[in-house]
């Protein structure tokens, strides 16, 4: 918004001491700038780094964890060339700098997000984190020699923070990936993950990174090596019953899944059957129960240590802030909160495994262990969901996500039906070993199970106690994660493995008993997402089988109706490929001439009035299926007028195709499926021309 020029000559104004406005106004200007370098913690903290004294450097990396939690400060410190200055401590003489700095950075990384992931990649921070990691690798001590409780600095410490930073980074930039694969870090993170019996966060940090690194990295598939593979089955044998020992075990299933074309044929049966069990058994822990056992138990804990130690509130004051310890129950929120963004095969669309919220145990004070435990069962849980979701998923894009491509009869005529994936999954479905395997495992009922509402329990303890309060949205996500998972399994296996027509129906039953729960659930939009997608396969199977729906069409309309004032594209997506399922089957019924007038009129007022040309290409996909055929749906269509509105919006729908599609705003696959919608409007036009004349 710049101003108008003005070509006219204007005389300049002055102020009372004789300087011109536009003076003045430059020397307030660069005044506040002054103030404010004056007052930014950066600079005074940036400049301590150059010490020449250890402990201010570890004093201002300390101090720089603490504010860069806050992300408003973060630009401050990136604009001060923060990651070129901490680059070099992470191999500074002192152990307590080397933490301190590399918490920082990791601290950065995880609340600046995936751009500042990116710059600090540009800015070369990989080759002194490799350099650090390496070095801790070969200083770790024996087994038989255990770290001091009272220690404060260690080696392994550092190698937990200089992971926690290799997987931030590796998760958002895939240069971050490239330079992993070409320096051999594989057997640094093997290294940590072998020291789970001595160190669990450690062991989990690596293996939280290595599921990372190891998907769709067919560069690092290729160079495996035995031990990698021999240390993963190592962990997923462990018999450790902690919560983190089950987030340990379900992440290192997650990379041998991702790693399973390394293993033999023969050895893969083997591993699958490893895997599913172990995602199994962590499904089948139930949070109900063990999230409230969970808080009496360090409820009790602090209250013998309270009598025990009476000064022992303030015990912890100084816990090491370099890993983020003590930060507040307003900044945990904020930093679990992700971007939400999850594809129905789990991925985002650059292919990447979507990354919802940063697992912020490591972020607590030392002493909240039942608390730790409790994020570390949500945790495995929800991941164990996602790889379940990328199990029951063909790495072929589907034809009927409008998130990715959107939905046609004739799309397949823009599309490369191929897929290379020749191990355990089909590109149509899965192979029957995985597909006995997961029944054999109880997995879709265990998903069932985890798709109902958070336990009233759990959510009343979390309510009541501010610190564990973050533990609400992970309930929630992984709720969400189920119905996801649903809507994989739905689509992936055989209606009878599921309980034939009684099983659908069961499940059709659970869903409407989630979504008809409360006006509360439909203003949720992750919640709407999972569930309209599930709901979506659930009616399109049970349409093709012609099993009856115990939703009434009004309980559908209802539903329909709130998803289509979602502001995500794909949960409008879903609500219109609802009601074209809904309308479809209605049309073969007599009487349902009355319902049908309501959909249509519904589908109408989406295709004329959405501004996204998907949503739009969606509600004329629905109209097509609703009125192709039978005497309900012609009566509904002359009584709404069909014809007359479909050729109205005809030329609107040509134009905005030619107009929008010049933007880059939608794929050439959209594009694609949106130019066969038109070329089938114009063929559903002179459809009901032709009924007209009869």
């Amino acid at each position: 918004m710049g101003k108008t020029k003005n070509t006219r000559y204007k005389r300049p104004q002055f102020s009372a001491d004789g300087l011109s406005v536009s003076a003045v106004k430059d020397v307030l200007e660069e005044e506040e700038q002054q103030e404010e370098a004056e007052e930014s913690p950066a600079v005074e903290l940036l400049e301590k780094l150059q010490s020449p004294c250890a402990d201010v450097r570890e004093y201002a990396s300390a101090s720089i964890s603490r504010v860069v939690q806050q992300s408003q400060t973060i630009p401050s410190f990136l604009q001060r060339d923060a990651v070129r200055r901490l680059g070099p401590l992470l191999l500074d003489s002192s152990l307590a700098v080397r933490e301190t700095a590399t918490g920082a950075l990791r601290n950065l990384s995880a609340c600046g997000g995936p751009d500042v992931c990116e710059d600090m990649v540009r800015q070369d921070v990989l080759t002194p984190l490799t350099a650090l990691l390496k070095e801790c690798c070969g200083g770790f001590q024996p087994s038989s020699s255990p770290v001091k409780k009272e220690q404060k600095y260690t080696v392994e410490g550092v190698a937990n923070e200089a992971v926690n930073l290799l997987w931030n980074l590796c998760e958002s930039s895939s240069t971050a990936v490239s330079v992993f694969n070409r320096t051999g870090l594989t057997d640094a993170l093997l290294l940590c993950l072998e020291r789970h019996p001595q160190n669990i966060q450690l062991a989990v940090s690596a293996a939280h990174c290595l599921h990372t690194v190891t998907e769709d990295n067919s560069e690092l598939t290729g160079s495996v090596s035995g031990a990698v593979l021999a240390a993963l089955e190592n962990v997923l044998l462990s018999t450790q019953s902690s919560m983190e020992h089950v987030l340990l075990r379900t992440l290192a299933a997650g990379s041998v899944w991702n790693l399973k074309a390394c293993f033999s044929s023969q050895r893969q049966a083997e591993a699958l059957t490893a895997v599913v069990a172990t995602l199994a058994h962590c499904l089948s822990l139930d949070t109900g129960s063990l999230i409230p056992d969970l808080w009496q138990a360090q409820e009790s804990r602090l209250a013998s240590k309270s009598t025990a130690e009476p000064d022992s509130a303030s015990a912890h004051s100084e816990e090491q802030p370099a890993t983020g310890n003590g930060a507040s129950v307003e900044e945990e929120e904020e930093m679990e909160e992700g971007d939400g963004e999850v594809k129905k095969n789990g991925r985002k669309k650059n292919g990447k495994r979507a990354k919802i919220d940063k697992d912020i145990s490591d972020f607590l004070p030392r002493d909240r262990l039942e608390l730790r435990e409790a994020i570390a069962l949500l945790t495995a849980q929800q991941t164990s969901l996602e790889i379940i979701v990328n199990m029951c998923c063909s790495d072929e894009p589907s034809d009927d996500e409008w998130e990715e491509m959107s939905s046609s009869d004739e799309s397949e005529m823009c599309l490369d039906g191929t897929d290379g994936n020749t191990s355990l999954l089909s590109p149509l479905c899965l192979s029957a070993e995985l597909h006995t395997t997961l029944l054999n495992h109880s997995v879709p009922q265990q998903v069932l199970k985890k798709a109902e509402f958070p336990s009233v329990s759990a959510l009343d303890i979390c309510r009541k106690d501010s610190s564990w309060r973050c533990l609400i949205k992970k309930m929630q996500r992984v709720q969400c994660r189920a119905l996801t998972c649903l809507n994989n399994i739905l689509s992936a296996m055989d209606a009878e493995c599921l309980g034939g027509a009684a099983g659908l129906q069961a499940v059709a039953q659970h869903l409407s008993s989630l979504v008809f729960s409360s006006e509360e659930v439909l203003k949720e939009e992750e919640f709407l997402e999972a569930v309209t997608s599930a709901m979506r396969s659930l009616l399109q199977i049970m349409a093709s089988k012609k099993i009856p729906q115990c939703m009434s069409p009004q309980q559908l309309m209802s539903v329909c109706e709130a998803a289509t004032r979602c502001e995500l594209v794909s949960v409008r997506v879903n609500a219109l490929a609802i009601m074209g399922i809904t309308g479809s089957t209605l049309a073969k019924e007599n009487g349902s001439a009355e319902t049908l007038q309501l959909i249509g009129n519904a589908l109408l007022n989406v295709a004329t009035k959405d501004a996204d040309l998907v949503v739009c290409g969606e509600a004329l996909d629905a109209l097509f299926d609703v009125f192709a055929d039978g005497d309900e749906a012609e009566s509904a269509a002359r009584s709404i007028n069909l014809l007359s509105a479909l050729k109205a919006l005809q030329p609107i729908f040509k134009a905005k195709i030619r107009k929008e599609g010049r933007g880059g705003k939608y794929s050439p696959d959209q594009l694609c499926i949106l130019d066969n919608i038109r070329i089938n409007l114009r063929r559903f036009i002179g459809y009901l021309e032709t009924l007209k004349k009869k």
